[in-house]
Order: C-alpha cells, then sequence, then structure tokens
C-alpha cells in the first residue's frame, strides 16, 4: 500500500479547510466556544439513514478528485458519475447534510469536503490502535492515506515476542499485555484487528473492555459484541468469491468459439466427463448416422 496522493496540492488544501474551518462556519447560526456546531453536540445528525452514511465517503473521495483539479464548484451529475451512483440519490443523500446545491451552479467543492466531512466526524483526529503486526497490520501502519483523513495510529500490538520492539511506520510494536495501558494513554477511539481468527475475539473483548466502542475488523471471524459497539467487517476473501461468481457468471453466457471442421480440436472437445470423471464420447449426428 502507498500514500494516497490526494494529500497534497488542492485536495490537501481542501482536506484542511475541512478540518479547520469546523471552528469559523456557523452551521444553523451557532457555534460553542471550541467552535462545535451545536447541531453537532445535540446529536441531530443521527436521522442520516445506514445506506447515505455507506456513501459519504465515496462522494469525499470524489470531491478530494476534484479539488486536486482545481475545480471549485461541481454539478449533481458530474459529482455523482465521479461516486458512480445516480445523481438523484446523491442530491437525496447530501439533502440529509442540509446541503443543496445552487440551481444552475451546483455545489461549491469545498464546503461540500466540509460538509461531509463534518458528518463523519472527519474535522477531528481519530486516534487508533492496529492489534496484529504481521503483514497487514504492516501494510496498515504504513498507509499515508489515514492521516490525511484524520485517523492517526497511536500504536501497534502483538503477541509475537520476535516482533516486539521492532519498528514498523516510525512505531515501536508493543506487547499486546499493554492494551489496556495503551488505549488509556492514547485515548484510543478506534480498534483495528489484523490478528488470525482463533485470537480475534479475546482481542475484540479486551478491546471493548478498555473503552473501545468503535472496531475494524480483517479477521475471518464475525465478532460477537455487546450493545453500542460499532463493528466494521473487511474480508478479502469474500470480495475475491463474489468476484469469481461474476466472472463465471460472465464465462458461462460467453459463447463457445467454435472449431474448424474436420480439426483435431474439434474430435477433442467431442468429449465430454461423466460425474466419475471418466470421458465418455459425446454422439453426433455423423455417429448416429453411421450408427
Amino acid at each position: 500500500m502507498h500514500s494516497n496522493a490526494m494529500s497534497s496540492g488542492a485536495s490537501g488544501q481542501a482536506e484542511s479547510n475541512a478540518r479547520t474551518e469546523v471552528s469559523r462556519i456557523p452551521v444553523n447560526g451557532q457555534l460553542d466556544a471550541s467552535g462545535q456546531d451545536h447541531a453537532e453536540m445535540n446529536g441531530q445528525g443521527d436521522g442520516i439513514p445506514e445506506a447515505t452514511v455507506a456513501r459519504l465517503p465515496v462522494y469525499l473521495r470524489a470531491l478530494y478528485g476534484l479539488a486536486e483539479r482545481g475545480i471549485s464548484t461541481v454539478a449533481s451529475e458530474e459529482l455523482a458519475a465521479a461516486a458512480g451512483v445516480n445523481s438523484a440519490k446523491l442530491r437525496k443523500d447530501l439533502s440529509h447534510l442540509g446541503s443543496y446545491g445552487i440551481r444552475g451552479v451546483g455545489y461549491d467543492v469545498e464546503y461540500l469536503v466540509y460538509q461531509v466531512s463534518r458528518t463523519l466526524g472527519l474535522t477531528q483526529d481519530w486516534p487508533v490502535v492496529i492489534v496484529g503486526a504481521g503483514n497487514l497490520g504492516r501494510a496498515l501502519a504504513n498507509y499515508g492515506g489515514f492521516v490525511s483523513r484524520g485517523f492517526t495510529i497511536s500504536a501497534m500490538l502483538d503477541s509475537d515476542t520476535a516482533i516486539v520492539g521492532s519498528r514498523i511506520a516510525r512505531l515501536t510494536v508493543r506487547h499486546v499485555d499493554e492494551l489496556e495501558a495503551v488505549v488509556a494513554r492514547h485515548n484510543v477511539a478506534i480498534g483495528v484487528i489484523a490478528t488470525p481468527a482463533g485470537s480475534a475475539q479475546a482481542v475484540c473483548d479486551r478491546l471493548v473492555s478498555a473503552g473501545v466502542t468503535s472496531i475494524l475488523n480483517f479477521a475471518p471471524l464475525v465478532l460477537s459484541v455487546p450493545e453500542g459497539v460499532d463493528v466494521r467487517k473487511v474480508d478479502l476473501s469474500i470480495e475475491l468469491q463474489i468476484l469469481a461468481f461474476h466472472a463465471q457468471r460472465r464465462s458461462a453466457a460467453r459463447p463457445a468459439p467454435a472449431a474448424a471442421a474436420g480439426s483435431p480440436g474439434r474430435a477433442r472437445a467431442g468429449n465430454a466427463r461423466t460425474v466419475d470423471g471418466r470421458s465418455r464420447p459425446r454422439v453426433t449426428p455423423e455417429l448416429a448416422a453411421k450408427g
């Protein structure tokens, strides 16, 4: 994995503005002394549908791309195309944020970055701990795109004494026995589980007991958590299996190439497999006539 280029240039400026404008742009006309919107403090954003929340990061990524190209305003159709949704759905999603655009002009890119970032909680930094310093954990720690989005990898933990004490992405890997102390010291908000399935539930239980209520799980296991704890599961093997399903359907629907008459390839293609795997000749019209 490598650093996302959108953290530089115009898109970087848009991200920076999104994280600082919370202190100077009033929403619903009210800001408290720390610059936080009263609507946010009162939880008025809870009515946003889950499906809309799932699409907001996609819109944000598209907006960063537009900012990088120096585009200051965007029509709903263009933004929808960049995000891979239809424009009606995009307009409805953004209306939940109180953003309706301007007819004939569209949306202000920089302000929409701020609105989406604020709704997703990206106008502040979120300390993250990664448990599991194997190949996946190392790749996550070295990914530069997290910092530019407001996620700070505060610590990495592992149980392997051969790894503990090593340096990964400017972090010293600590022993998993220190989990509770690390969570308290860094005020960790999000825990990432990148361990084998056998230890994932125990790690999850310890994170929850330490006060972590948001967990990103890469282990191939469905975690059991109490009410009030959010878990997002990422299983790359499942995604590959879904792609294999669609690839198989496309392959089955594709017509087989016709072989030249009388060619050896045609004779070979005439054999079929029985249930036990043995080859048997397929009866062709020519053979039937001879019979």
